[in-house]
């Protein structure tokens, strides 16, 4: 975090100082939850949990050097006090973020002031910024999100990793209701966005896609206004082959790029080849320009995710070819998206941080290509928050893998029976000659597919964050070993 004193960010986020803090002590290191991540200059922020409560690490964390606790309580250490409980404590750190985010993104710190980009969408947000990331990482230091932090802790906290060496801050922001995206992007005011897509991921909770575009295009209505000059004004960056998301244009002030596979997208990809190890490449255009690209990551999705990354990097500055070469060399960042594993003579595939109708049917087209003359085995868990539509959509998604000749379909738990049910109607109706088996948990899952497993298949694993399936393959492995 940049350097300020006790008694500023007591001003900055309406707090009192206590205990025997200093005002004068300067906080100049990170901003932790977790007081085992409590280090020289830091400050630590107490929240109440389920099974501890913050407050009582308070004062291992000065002894691990914090210079101060951000606390809604009391305690026996330097500390700053706020109103409110939690929600108190969570405020102070948003306008401590908010502070940091202004100060380091001013224009008036010319060169040395810090791009903000926000990345949001029904699916792929974590994999794209972390493209994102590593993209504009050779253009100077950048700060992106560990995973998915991106909520009202995750977001803030994120924020004040950055410094004023930072050049580059890419956020993602999610939304679990109308409004909370427009929270986020206050917090750190992007001036570049970049929407993806608008898929049926908590159809539950928002009702239907319409509402859904609705909360994910506060992101281009916090945009400020475009100008006609790159790396200045606000970018909308949208893809092209969503309409839903193209239609966001007239929702903004700011400049619009688009990208995509279609024709009139100012971004795009031509001559798509998915190679036998599952990773794409592409002729990327850019402005009359053209690069081959050749994506280490696995997905014919990714090439859509590579074009946003393009779009945002050619926006800041960089040549086309070294975004080829870029895009090139990403490799997968964030745990359990797409994680390729060669074990026992068989291909494991580990895509178990969430899923959605959108994603799951992008999981079964990469297993069928990078099956091909091999065996198939899908293991694969319920989609949460779908609302209403939950049923119909796991059927379709058993009908899929049935349609992609899944060898082994292997549902976990019994909210994701539909999926069984509609692999099971296409064997009845003779439209597919494999096996669906029917597991309780991660455990069974593993040991139906070491009981099948054979040398040269290929197995991928997908389920909502609930199922915790991103265990399988370790147990899968264990066991063998075993």
């Amino acid at each position: 975090m940049i350097a300020l004193t006790l008694d500023r960010i007591a001003e900055i986020t309406q707090t009192a100082i206590g205990g025997s803090a200093r005002p004068d002590a300067v906080v100049d290191g990170p901003v932790v939850i977790d007081s085992r991540q409590a280090a020289p200059g830091a400050l630590f922020v107490a929240l109440g949990g389920e099974r501890v409560d913050g407050h009582d690490f308070a004062a291992s964390a000065v002894a691990e050097g914090a210079v101060a606790a951000l606390v809604s309580r009391p305690v026996d250490a330097p500390h700053l006090l706020a109103s409110g409980g939690d929600e108190g404590v969570v405020a102070a750190l948003t306008r401590l973020a908010h502070h940091v985010a202004r100060e380091l993104s001013d224009p008036r710190r010319g060169a040395e002031s810090a791009e903000i980009v926000a990345v949001t969408g029904s699916s792929g947000k974590t994999t794209t910024k972390d493209l994102i990331a590593q993209v504009l990482g050779r253009m100077g230091p950048t700060i992106a999100p560990a995973g998915s932090f991106n909520n009202e802790i995750g977001h803030p906290l994120t924020v004040l990793r950055a410094d004023t060496g930072t050049r580059h801050l890419v956020l993602e922001t999610a939304a679990r209701g109308i409004g909370h995206i427009a929270h986020l992007c206050r917090v750190a005011p992007p001036r570049v966005g970049v929407v993806l897509n608008v898929g049926s991921a908590h159809m539950g909770e928002f009702g239907d896609r319409d509402a859904i575009a609705r909360a994910k295009g506060e992101l281009v209505e916090s945009l400020p206004p475009g100008s006609g000059t790159k790396g200045s004004g606000g970018v909308a960056v949208l893809n092209a082959d969503d309409p839903r998301v193209s239609a966001m244009a007239s929702r903004t002030r700011a400049r619009v790029v688009t990208y995509g596979l279609a024709e009139d997208a100012h971004v795009r990809a031509t001559d798509v080849v998915l190679g036998g190890t599952g990773a794409p490449s592409f002729t990327l255009h850019l402005d009359g320009r053209q690069a081959r690209v050749e994506l280490a990551l696995v997905g014919a999705h990714q090439v859509s995710n590579a074009l946003a990354a393009a779009a945002v990097a050619d926006d800041l500055g960089m040549d086309i070819a070294e975004i080829a070469e870029a895009l090139g060399a990403a490799t997968p960042v964030s745990r359990w998206r797409m994680e390729v594993t060669e074990h026992a003579g068989a291909t494991l595939v580990n895509d178990a941080y969430n899923a959605n109708p959108e994603s799951m049917k992008a999981a079964l087209t990469t297993l069928e290509v990078l099956a091909r003359e091999r065996r198939s085995i899908a293991v694969l868990a319920h989609m949460a928050e779908l609302g209403e539509n939950g049923r119909a959509e796991h059927e379709r998604i058993g009908e899929l893998a049935a349609r992609t000749g899944v060898a082994h379909l292997i549902v976990v738990g019994e909210a994701a029976g539909g999926i069984a049910a509609g692999a099971e109607r296409a064997a009845e109706q003779g439209r597919w000659q494999g096996e669906s088996v029917r597991v309780a948990d991660a455990s069974e899952a593993a040991a139906a597919v070491r009981e099948r497993m054979r040398t040269g298949d290929v197995v991928i694993v997908k389920g909502s964050r609930v199922a915790a399936l991103e265990r399988v393959i370790d147990l899968i492995i264990e066991g063998d070993v075993q």
